[in-house]
């Protein structure tokens, strides 16, 4: 919840003045829902995508202050965010809902990224393996492998959001390797090989090139860094 209708279309207007078309890599920017169709009018011709932060539960019906898959899906959005670990956190979206979520964003030819990932406590335990399991099993329980085909994951470390702490490049592998590992057992290792899964735990300039270059990491979900240009390009610059 950042940034208002003016910020949004002037970080738009510096991504699009900086960015150089390059088929290494897809851009994508995820504003505020209010700023959805500034965004899409500013980024137009540019390549660089446009996705929601959130959707309803449900298609359509008597939810007031919620907004639909296709409410995003007509004002331009390609993808949407679901399951970010503030959403599970502040507003406790289970896995069950996050999958129902998904569910109605592939419905709608929305492209899902889905976010999983451990609090400092389980990472302390040892149990990040078994909480990202079960994240992943709980959200794609109902889903079949052309729908899981079409989706996006982003591997989000809770305690390395907003600290300024980031798990080390061979972490942060470390745990790519085993949600890769995941869709290959459920889904095939064609799909494995195909999916791919960001990382999204304070992402930055500095450490992006590092991270970028795990063979496991296909790119990154980035927070407080997309909030400036200048940060966010320089990211995109270290793509490999």
């Amino acid at each position: 919840m950042f940034m208002d209708d003016r910020e949004t279309v002037d970080l738009c207007d510096a991504i699009k003045a900086g960015l150089r078309a390059d088929n290494r890599y897809e851009a994508v920017v995820c504003p505020p829902f209010i700023s959805i169709g500034r965004a899409v009018e500013t980024l137009a011709g540019t390549g660089v995508a446009v996705g929601g932060q959130n959707i309803c539960w449900e298609a359509e019906g008597a939810f007031t202050g919620e907004v639909s898959a296709q409410m995003l899906l007509t004002s331009g959005c390609k993808y949407v965010i679901l399951g970010h670990s503030e959403r599970r956190e502040y507003f406790s979206e289970s896995d069950q809902l996050i999958g129902t979520k998904v569910q109605l964003a592939l419905s709608c030819g929305l492209v899902p990224i889905i976010c999983v990932g451990e609090k400092l406590e389980h990472r302390e335990a040892g149990k990040t393996e078994k909480v990202v399991s079960g994240q992943f099993d709980g959200v794609f329980a109902g889903i079949d492998r052309d729908g899981f085909d079409k989706c996006v994951i982003a591997y989000e470390p809770v305690w390395a959001i907003g600290t300024g702490k980031t798990a080390t490049p061979e972490m942060a592998e470390e745990v790519h390797k085993f949600i890769r590992g995941k869709v290959a057992q459920k889904y095939g290792e064609d799909s494995a090989e195909k999916m791919r899964i960001l990382y999204g735990g304070s992402m930055k300039p500095t450490n992006s090139a590092d991270l970028l270059a795990q063979p496991d990491i296909d790119g990154g979900l980035i927070g407080g860094a997309s909030l400036k240009a200048n940060s966010f390009l320089g990211i995109i610059s270290t793509v490999p």
